[in-house]
């Protein structure tokens, strides 16, 4: 089968107002970048957000991802090409893909094979800019603290509580940490910082979670930048920052409308990572969807214990969104690795192997339930799968009673995913879920943090290290403490332990700050060792990206 950018390339496009005219949009409503790429005018946002929804939203997650690849974003574009195909006005609502996974080592986020968003190329680099201007409005931020305390700090921040640090779109673990303001008195006063990522800026998660420019404006004064030195908060807000970062970020506000192979209209909007922030796609986007079409298919990032549980408990009671169904992404290869197979060792048939990674989808199962959502299993299938160990996975969810098919997306695309569209179709019109939060908004932080390890994770207990608990005193007395949490974890395990597969027992979260994100509106509880900066493998994608003297690219797959 030929790779997935020569699939891309020898597909058709169809004009993007073409592909618009499916979802009832206009010309007029579009912002054309070149033939097949354009924004939904924010005019044309705010038109549609005061009609009611009529689409019903389908929410993708996974399995606790595995070096063995899940293809989350594979079957939700082959899910929506699934829909269409039995006869479903389907709109797809996506993340868009950071330069830093690209560029390290997961590659490109545009699905596979015969499901894929189109042009697969420019939607990975750069796109339609939205991930620099977070980039420019952050940093934007950083300039005007360091810039205020050089001109004489009429706020008396304390450059040493300063918590707003600079962000890149690539991974880069030497700047993680760094000292700035050195060279003398013009250069600003020395202090410790470092880069984050763009996808983790409290920017990107604002954007995402926000709908209007004056709502995005009141977020943004409201972000936390450090304490003066009398110990009380400094926002963004003392700082007049927030109407130019508003304006940096006009463009990146409004949805990216492009197309799948088979010419279903996909939004492609914003991207925040899911192990250190809400992982899903803007709310603009899934709201606009949402009065578009009749089924809309959005996806929360890794598994479900870190996208989904993130979904529910913030962008759901955020935007107001009330999902109808879960599809649940199981492979054999990751159920092996989960089981003990080596990654080396996956081409070797193990039907055992799969029943003993079973304990993963089965926590799964039970987490999508506290929810109060039904569930479809659909189970990626790969070339090398066997008969056998796909019938481990199908009666196991015959004896759950639970709904399953198999999807073949990445060879057949939508024809591949007819069968699973039709037992989402159908949960949805027999038993479709009305969502409810796994906790309430004025219990304790402590009680919050514990009821998501201890349910979703199935952690014993949580230790808080004495920065934390330092933090969870400052929540406290500054009135943050009705936020949700947004739980920063490894997604490798189920546990803060990325060695621990399977269903891990008995073993311990440990929370080692929390990071306060008042612009967001959440808590980022950060467990064991996650970094919000990612470096790059020994060998990363970008050393096999090129280009062709005809600016053909090359190397993404």
């Amino acid at each position: 089968m030929p790779a997935d950018i020569e699939i891309a390339r020898q597909t058709k496009l169809k004009p993007i107002a073409e592909i618009a005219a499916k979802i009832g949009l206009t010309p007029d409503d579009l912002e054309l970048y070149g033939h097949y790429i354009a924004k939904v005018s924010a005019e044309t946002c705010q038109r549609e957000l005061v009609c009611e929804p009529a689409g019903k939203l389908i929410l993708v997650s996974a399995i606790t991802p595995t070096k063995a690849g899940e293809g989350k974003t594979t079957i939700s574009i082959g899910l929506a090409q699934g829909l269409a195909r039995i006869g479903k006005k389907t709109v797809l609502a996506l993340r868009e893909p950071s330069l830093g996974p690209v560029m390290g080592i997961k590659g490109g986020a545009t699905g596979g094979g015969y499901s894929q968003v189109l042009p697969m190329e420019d939607i990975n680099f750069h796109f339609t800019g939205d991930i620099h201007a977070v980039t420019a409005a952050h940093n934007l931020l950083t300039a005007m603290i360091d810039n205020h305390i050089q001109q004489g700090d009429e706020l008396a921040i304390d450059g040493r509580t300063v918590l707003w640090r600079r962000v890149l779109d690539v991974n880069d673990r030497s700047l993680r940490d760094i000292v700035i303001g050195l060279g003398g008195r013009t250069m600003g006063f020395p202090r410790e910082s470092g880069f984050d990522i763009s996808a983790a800026s409290e920017v990107m998660a604002i954007l995402c979670l926000t709908d209007s420019f004056s709502d995005l404006k009141r977020r943004l004064d409201n972000i936390l930048v450090g304490f003066t030195f009398d110990r009380q908060p400094v926002t963004a807000k003392g700082l007049h920052a927030s109407g130019a970062m508003a304006a940096l970020l006009k463009h990146a506000f409004k949805p990216n409308l492009v197309q799948t192979i088979e010419g279903v209209p996909a939004f492609i909007h914003g991207g925040p990572f899911a192990n250190i922030a809400q992982g899903a796609n803007s709310l603009m986007a899934t709201k606009l969807a949402l009065r578009l079409a009749d089924y809309v298919v959005t996806e929360a990032g890794f598994g479900f214990d870190l996208g989904a549980e993130k979904f529910f408990d913030i962008v759901c009671q955020a935007g107001n969104l009330d999902p109808g169904v879960v599809v649940l992404v199981a492979t054999v290869r990751a159920l092996k690795m989960h089981g003990g197979v080596d990654k080396k060792e996956l081409e070797k048939s193990g039907p055992a192997a799969v029943q003993k990674g079973l304990p993963n989808l089965a926590k799964h199962l039970e987490n999508i339930a506290k929810f109060n959502m039904p569930e479809v299993v659909a189970i990626n299938v790969f070339a090398q799968d066997t008969e056998e160990e796909l019938k481990v996975i199908e009666r196991f969810c015959e004896e759950k009673g639970v709904e399953y098919a198999r999807a073949e997306v990445w060879a057949r695309g939508g024809e591949g995913g007819a069968e699973l569209a039709e037992k989402v179709v159908k949960v949805l019109e027999e038993e479709p879920g009305h969502y409810k939060p796994l906790y309430e908004l004025d219990w304790s932080v402590e009680r919050k943090i514990e009821t998501v390890a201890h349910e979703i994770y199935g952690a014993e207990a949580v230790d808080y290290t004495p920065d934390a608990q330092r933090d969870l005193s400052r929540i406290k007395k500054f009135g943050y403490d009705k936020l949700p949490v947004c739980i920063a974890k490894t997604q490798a395990s189920l546990s803060d332990n990325p060695k621990l597969l399977g269903r891990p027992k008995d073993f311990l979260v440990t929370v080692r700050d929390i990071v306060i994100a008042a612009g967001a509106e959440f808590l980022v509880p950060i467990t064991g060792k996650v970094l919000r900066m990612p470096g790059l493998p020994k060998h990363p994608a970008a050393e096999r990206i090129d280009i062709d003297d005809e600016g053909n690219i090359s190397g993404l797959f």
